[in-house]
């Protein structure tokens, strides 16, 4: 059933993560099940579920989680060490940021990967009534191009809420979309920004190095 009371849009207190949290996932972008973009307008990026790389996935709650995932894009994808003006952690409501060096993560000269804020869903769609338990990100960025078969890494922060079943294809956008707010308004404080910064926003506080090591 869809949310029927107003949702808060920032979840967790200031000073940052807290145990269990955060949950590591790291895989190749596959193919899912295509429904994202044409059907809902919100593209998804899945990882394969596999609990003997990821064991903490066989117990997790079902439902939507928030974090960064950071991507290696080739050097011929067009989004490949991108850096755009704005900051996609500020209010939908804020003012665009004026680019400055300081809006570029120290990282980008050096490493392949790119941070991204994200939320994701693990579980079955209820709504669609999946009988296979997937993980799809939705990344916090407009991209110019699919990813597929690029490695990700998913840094997991948080939990927004458990997954549930909708009367509507409108009522389970409504629900992402705010799902989504919450992730970026969650994350827009100086212990949830990641240290190594985010592509078109500014670095704080967090480490996130395990996002941009190299092999």
């Amino acid at each position: 059933m869809a949310a029927e009371i107003e949702r808060p849009r920032i979840l967790y207190g200031p000073a940052g993560p807290e145990p269990p949290y955060p949950l590591r996932m790291e895989g190749t972008v596959i193919s899912g099940f295509g429904r994202g973009s044409k059907e809902l307008g919100i593209p998804t990026a899945n990882l394969p579920v596999d609990e003997a790389a990821t064991p903490w996935i066989a117990t997790a709650k079902s439902g939507v989680y928030f974090g960064y995932a950071s991507l290696a894009l080739p050097p011929s994808h067009p989004d490949h060490h991108a850096r755009h003006q704005g900051n996609p952690l500020a209010p939908a409501s804020a003012p665009p940021a004026p680019l400055s060096s300081s809006s570029v993560p120290p990282t980008a000269p050096t490493s392949q990967w790119q941070i991204y804020p994200m939320v994701m869903s693990i579980g079955y769609n209820p709504f669609y009534k999946n009988s296979v338990r997937s993980a799809e990100v939705h990344v916090l960025h407009k991209f110019a191009a699919d990813f597929y078969d690029a490695p990700m890494r998913l840094l997991i922060l948080g939990f927004v809420r458990e997954e549930r079943d909708y009367p509507s294809l409108d009522a389970l956008v409504v629900d992402i979309n705010v799902d989504c707010e919450v992730a970026r308004q969650s994350l827009a404080r100086p212990a949830w920004t990641p240290r190594q910064g985010v592509v078109d926003g500014a670095s704080g506080e967090f480490d996130g190095s395990w996002l941009v090591r190299e092999e």
